[in-house]
This record gives C-alpha cells, sequence and structure tokens, in this order.
C-alpha cells in the first residue's frame, strides 16, 4: 500500500507552537483523507524550527465505489415536495428516481446514487490547499507581494516550500501536484540553511529522513532532545559538575536548533551571591540556557550550558564568548535588582500612613515595599479596588481562619501583611514567576520568623494539581484566606468562570482549598467565612447587602471541583453524590464519608444492604406518591410477625450505634453498625407483606421501611447509590 509523505518548509516557526502544529496537521489531514474514504494504517508527526512534516503509511490507492439509496416523497405528493427531492439527491428530473411499493404507505421515489471511487492522489490534491488555507495558527501573518490580495496565504511565519510525495516502498513515487498562493508542491527540500542550503530531492520519508541528516537537520524532536540532554550532562560531568535539568526549557531549546550543538560557557562567581532562582531564571529567560551546579550540591556553579544550531568551525569559541557577554550583562542586572530590593526607598515619608494601617515598620525594606504597594493605589481588579485594599481583606479574613485552624495569630497576621510586599520589588517585577520565593528570601533577609517567611512563598501554593501543599498551619491560613478572598471578590462582582474560560484561574483557586483541606486534614465549614467575607466585599465596593445565594452557588461551585478532584482519586461519582447536598460546606467530611462509604459498599454486606435499602426506599416513596398513609411512628403492638420485630430491634439499636459514630465523625463504625441490618431486612423481605390488608398494620409497616431509610440517611443517601 502507498505511503505519503508530506512537508510544510518555513522561516523559523516559534517553538512554543511547533508540537502542537504537528499534531493539528496530522489531524486535519487524516480525518480529510478518512472523510473522503481512503484509511491508512498509521500516521506519524514530526517538527523542527523551521518544518512541520507528516509521514502516512499504508495508505489506500483508491476510495471504494459508493452506491447510496435516498428515500423520497409519495409518488402523488405536491410539486414542492418533488422539486425538493430532486434538489437533495442531485437529480435533474423525476424521471431519473425510482419508484418502490410499500404495502402501507403506498408508492414512493427513491433514488440511487452511486458515486465511483476516487485516487488517493485526486483526494490528497483536493485537500491540502484548503487544510493548508485554513491552518489554525493563533497569530498567522501575510507577506510578499501577493499579501495585499484579498484571501491571500496567510502562515505563522512565511512558507516556502512545500513537498508531497505518494507511492508504495517498491515503486517509484509521484509527487501530487497542488498549488497554494504560488508555491507549488514538489519533491525538493532544502537542509540546515547555514550548513546545507541547497536543494535535497527526496522520494519517501526514509531517505528524506537520511538525506537531512546529511544536510544537518535532525528530524525528530525527541531524538533532538535526547542529545541535548545526554550531551549537557556529559559537558557537566566532565567538569566535575551535574546539569539543572529543566524539562520545559529543554523542549524550547529543541525546537530551536535542527542540528544542536552543546557549548559551556560560564560566569564571574561574584555573581553566584545572587540567589539561585534568579540567576537561573536570568539565564534560562534571556539565554535558553541550562545552568549547573556542583554534584550532589544545592548552590549552582558559575558555569552554564548553551545549545547552538551552528557546528563552529573554532569550536564554538565565539559562540561561547557572545552568550556569555549576554549573561554577565543580565546577571549584572540581576545584582542590582538584588541590592538594590534590600535597601530603602527614597520616599519613606510619603509611606507613613500606610504603615500606620498595616503596622509596618519602615526600617525594615520588605514593609517599606508593602507601604508602596498600599501607597501607590496599585490596582488588583478593576470591581475590587487596589492591592492593599484586599490586603486588608486577607488581613482580616485569616484572623478569623487562624482560630479554626490553630495557627498563631500574631504570625498570621505579619505573613498576611507582607504575603504581597514581594510585588513591589524590583526582582519580581523582572520576573514575576519569583512572586512569594522573593518575598520569603527577603523576610528571612530582615528577620522575620521562619513561619511567616514561609507562608509568604506558599500563600500561593498549590498552583494546580501536581504542586506542593502547605505545611505549616500559619502558612495554610493565609493561603487559604488568599484564595477565599479570590474566589469570594469574583464572585460577588458576578465574574465567574464559563464555559473554557477562566481568565482569573478561579478554578485553580477552588482546587487549591480543597487540595489545602483534604491533604492537610483541615475542618472549615466554608459557608459562614465565604458569607461574611462577601458582606465585607459588597461593603468595600459600597455595594447594597449581600445576596446570599451567591455564597451557595460558590459553594456549588466548590461541589464540583470537588467531585472532579474525588473522582481523579478514584472515588465513584454517585457515591460522592450521596453524601452531598447543596448546604454541605465541610468538605474534609464529604472526602472522608465517601472513602468509608466506597470500602462499605464494595463488600458484600455493603451491596446486600444497599439492595434491602433501595427496595424499602423504593416501596415507601411509590406509597407515599399515592398518599397511602404511613404511621409517624412504629408500634410496638402493631408488629405481628417475628421478622418485623427483629427488624424493628436491629433498627432501633443500629440506628443509635450509627448516629453515635457519626457524631465522633467515625464513619467506618457507622457503617458497621449499618452492616447488622443487612439479614433482618433480607428476612423482613422474604417473610413479610408490607401492604398487609389492615390499614393500621400496613401503616405501621411502611413506618418500618421509613426507619431504614432514615438509619441508612445518618451517612448517605442510598438512593443515590447505583447498584
Amino acid at each position: 500500500m502507498p505511503d505519503l509523505l508530506l512537508e510544510l518548509r518555513s522561516e523559523e516557526i516559534p517553538a512554543r507552537l511547533q508540537r502542537k502544529a504537528a499534531g493539528d496537521l496530522k489531524k486535519l489531514v487524516t480525518d480529510a483523507l478518512v472523510e473522503a474514504g481512503l484509511s491508512y494504517e498509521g500516521a506519524r508527526e514530526y517538527w523542527t524550527p523551521r518544518r512541520l512534516t507528516l509521514d502516512i503509511r499504508g495508505l489506500t490507492a483508491r476510495s471504494a465505489d459508493v452506491r447510496e439509496e435516498k428515500k423520497g416523497p409519495r409518488t402523488d405528493a405536491n410539486e414542492k415536495a418533488i422539486e425538493g427531492f430532486l434538489r437533495g439527491a442531485g437529480l435533474s428530473s423525476i424521471s431519473e428516481a425510482q419508484v418502490q411499493s410499500d404495502p402501507k404507505k403506498g408508492d414512493f421515489y427513491i433514488a440511487v446514487i452511486s458515486k465511483p471511487g476516487r485516487a488517493a492522489e485526486e483526494i490528497i490534491s483536493d485537500v491540502m490547499p484548503g487544510i493548508i488555507r485554513d491552518f489554525p495558527w493563533p497569530k498567522p501573518m501575510r507577506w510578499g507581494a501577493a499579501s495585499a490580495q484579498p484571501g491571500s496565504l496567510r502562515w505563522v511565519r512565511p512558507l516556502q516550500s512545500i513537498v508531497c510525495t505518494f507511492g508504495t516502498e517498491h515503486e517509484e513515487t509521484a509527487v501530487i501536484p497542488f498549488a497554494i498562493d504560488g508555491i507549488v508542491a514538489s519533491n525538493v527540500t532544502y537542509g540546515h540553511r547555514f550548513h546545507a542550503p541547497g536543494a535535497i530531492t527526496v522520494k519517501r520519508f526514509d531517505d528524506y529522513v537520511a538525506n537531512l541528516e546529511k544536510a544537518k537537520v535532525i528530524l525528530d524532536a525527541d531524538r533532538r532532545k535526547d542529545i541535548i540532554l545526554h550531551d549537557a550532562r556529559d559537558i557537566a560531568f566532565a567538569s566535575g559538575l551535574e546539569l539543572v535539568e529543566d524539562e520545559g526549557l529543554l523542549e524550547e531549546v529543541s525546537g530551536l536548533v535542527e542540528w544542536p550543538q552543546v557549548l559551556m560557557g560560564s560566569f564571574e562567581e561574584d555573581y553566584l551571591s545572587i540567589p539561585s532562582d534568579i540567576i537561573r531564571l536570568t539565564i534560562k529567560t534571556n539565554q535558553k540556557c541550562f545552568v549547573t551546579r556542583p554534584v550532589g550540591g544545592d548552590t549552582l556553579s558559575n558555569k552554564f550550558i548553551l545549545v547552538s544550531n551552528i557546528q563552529a568551525s573554532d569550536g564554538g569559541k565565539e559562540i561561547v564568548h557572545g552568550n556569555g557577554k549576554v549573561v554577565r550583562a543580565r546577571l549584572s542586572d540581576a545584582l542590582h535588582f538584588w541590592k538594590r530590593d534590600q535597601g530603602s526607598l527614597p520616599d519613606l515619608e510619603t509611606l507613613e500612613a500606610s504603615a500606620r494601617k498595616f503596622d509596618l515598620d519602615l526600617k525594615k525594606p520588605l514593609d517599606q515595599r508593602m507601604a508602596k504597594l498600599d501607597a501607590l493605589n496599585v490596582t488588583f481588579h478593576a470591581k475590587l479596588g487596589t492591592q492593599g485594599a484586599r490586603v486588608e481583606r486577607i488581613r482580616a479574613l485569616a484572623a478569623k481562619l487562624a482560630m479554626q485552624i490553630g495557627a498563631d495569630y500574631k504570625l498570621v497576621d505579619r505573613a498576611a501583611v507582607l504575603a504581597k510586599a514581594d510585588l513591589r520589588t524590583e526582582a519580581v517585577g523582572e520576573f514575576p514567576e519569583l512572586q512569594g520565593l522573593m518575598g520569603r528570601r527577603y523576610a528571612a533577609l530582615q528577620g522575620e520568623d521562619a513561619s511567616v517567611a514561609a507562608a509568604i512563598e506558599d500563600h500561593w501554593k498549590p498552583m494546580g494539581p501536581n504542586d506542593r501543599v502547605p505545611e505549616d498551619k500559619v502558612a495554610i491560613t493565609v493561603a487559604l484566606a488568599d484564595k477565599l478572598d479570590t474566589l469570594a471578590g469574583f464572585w460577588a462582582i458576578d465574574e465567574k468562570p464559563t464555559g473554557s474560560k477562566d481568565p482569573f484561574a478561579l478554578r485553580r483557586a477552588a482546587l487549591g482549598v480543597i487540595r489545602i483541606l483534604l491533604e492537610r486534614k483541615v475542618r472549615i465549614p466554608l459557608l459562614t467565612p465565604v458569607v461574611s467575607h462577601m458582606a465585607r466585599i459588597d461593603s468595600d465596593l459600597g455595594a447594597e447587602t449581600a445576596d446570599a445565594s451567591r455564597a451557595l452557588d460558590l459553594l456549588s461551585f466548590f461541589h464540583d471541583r470537588l467531585k472532579v478532584y474525588l473522582r481523579d482519586q478514584g472515588a465513584r461519582y454517585d457515591l460522592i453524590d450521596s453524601v452531598l447536598t447543596p448546604e454541605t460546606d465541610d468538605l474534609l467530611m464529604v472526602a472522608r464519608r465517601v472513602e468509608a462509604l466506597t470500602a462499605f459498599i464494595t463488600s458484600e454486606d455493603g451491596k446486600n444492604l444497599l439492595a434491602g435499602t433501595k427496595r424499602a426506599t423504593q416501596l415507601l416513596a411509590a406509597e407515599e406518591k399515592k398518599g397511602t398513609v404511613v404511621a409517624d411512628g412504629v408500634s410496638d403492638a402493631l408488629l405481628k410477625l417475628d421478622a418485623e420485630k427483629e427488624l424493628y430491634a436491629a433498627i432501633t439499636k443500629a440506628s443509635a450505634e450509627a448516629s453515635a459514630a457519626v457524631a465522633k465523625e467515625d464513619f467506618r463504625s457507622a457503617m458497621e453498625a449499618l452492616s447488622k441490618l443487612r439479614a433482618p431486612v433480607d428476612r423482613f423481605f422474604e417473610d413479610v407483606l408490607v401492604n398487609d390488608e389492615d390499614a393500621a398494620i400496613r401503616a405501621n409497616r411502611l413506618a418500618l421501611l421509613r426507619l431504614i431509610r432514615e438509619a441508612t440517611g445518618t451517612v448517605a443517601d442510598f438512593s443515590k447509590i447505583s447498584g
């Protein structure tokens, strides 16, 4: 079966777009071919900084003939119906249709539509121009004289050539001819733009890859990554160092080079006085270089690893020299930021009011930055006021949470006040991703308590599903206050996530709250602090009294995120639903109930009790719907059979034990108590007719079923559990 080779070569494609673009190309092409009636055995995409390539193996040479029958109206239908049928079937007159008879429906028209198969070459030639023209680049550009014309080709960078060959492994391949904006598909590509810019004629994928490699182009991005990683490790090891690995940087750098050459540069050791995080980010952000450290060490060395796209004749000396100059210049800037942030601001007299508001000490550099953040009235959000106002709210909320969490109030207050201060430091201004981390360093330098310093960094965490969760109680308190303030604030102004849009990362904030509560086993009923905090936000904004329904809506949002989190942990959706009510705001207890219920419901006793309970609740619900009288309570005198007497005694005992266990939050013991109902419930349904002829006995037995529902309801709503 034939194979298809496609290459789209252009000027430099941004590294961040390459992997996705190659995947998009694969999907668009294979989907179009399948829709046209072709099939294939396998497809793989490749990318370099200057080309997207697709290798499709085992493509059918021709689409199958298609015959379909399109049913039309009855033969006595009106003229409009017949005209519509002809248009839809592609017939020029009704004489081209056939008539079929149905004993019940009478005679009606059918159109027999035959579509002959098409050669794969023809299909590919038809679909490719549209795929290229409509390719989903985020910011495509136009170029050259043709760009002045409406509908001219748009591509991420100027498209330079197209390769499109088709053929079997052992036969001569053919070029599939199509053109777009004057670029004609061919079997000619070009190698490395410096080392081997000449034309390369290719036939099929294997010789294409081999010829590119001869021309200093490694097509496979994963292979380029592997070369860079291992060469970087080796060159570091040779100097008695180890590479500080960075998967994101490795992915980016592999997208910047077609012929990776790994080299080592250096900078003056004086710059090692800068915190390692600043050095790493400076070198990574400005020069896309890796840093190194002594083997097994925590601090960095003054050697860095760079990746060039050129195999230089001087062994890379000039490339290393040029990169070193830039690295040293950027580190000089970073050292300046680091020192400036530890010094005093020039306008301290203007910060005194802010210092009094937040109990700040203007002799301390980080306190000065917090005062400056407030004094400048830096906006947090147009509808939610300034950063200073937000810090006041976080401070107040953290004070309320501290008691429930058992955190030191004074340390919580200090951490809440300084948590955002590093936003006004020059280091964070240059590298926003260092927020929190720089605050922790500056806090330590000015002698803050270790818990306060840790909380300044950790109050941002967790930043995602894989990020670590704060451990210290001070950090936990401030992190919860920060995230709850964010969520309550945006709910108060009705800026909630919609569909896939979440510009303020509110889903991440809610997941952060959930992870802190569950993973650090924190008990906080959320509704009360959320309601009171929304009221404060409304007051700050000059709004009227808060609408409590917004707090319930936010609680529902927490429930949705909790379901996602617990399902990712392996919990069943129906078990989560069975313990959640719209007012449930103790999320840790939800998780504990689900955990205990999961263990119980998968046991033999649990399965049988679930079946019996469902039978009881369904029968009771049906009778209640019909208006059948159900006694207010169970009367001993009306219990006639041993099975119902036994069940009543068992329910009375199990219900008391389960309730006591739930009160102690011992859900496993509650489940064990309920499991004792299994045998008496089974016997009851075997021996007892609930709908007795005597209305009083029937009402009494229905009351007994209600007790089953109430007893199991102490831990979950069994009616929501499947099975």
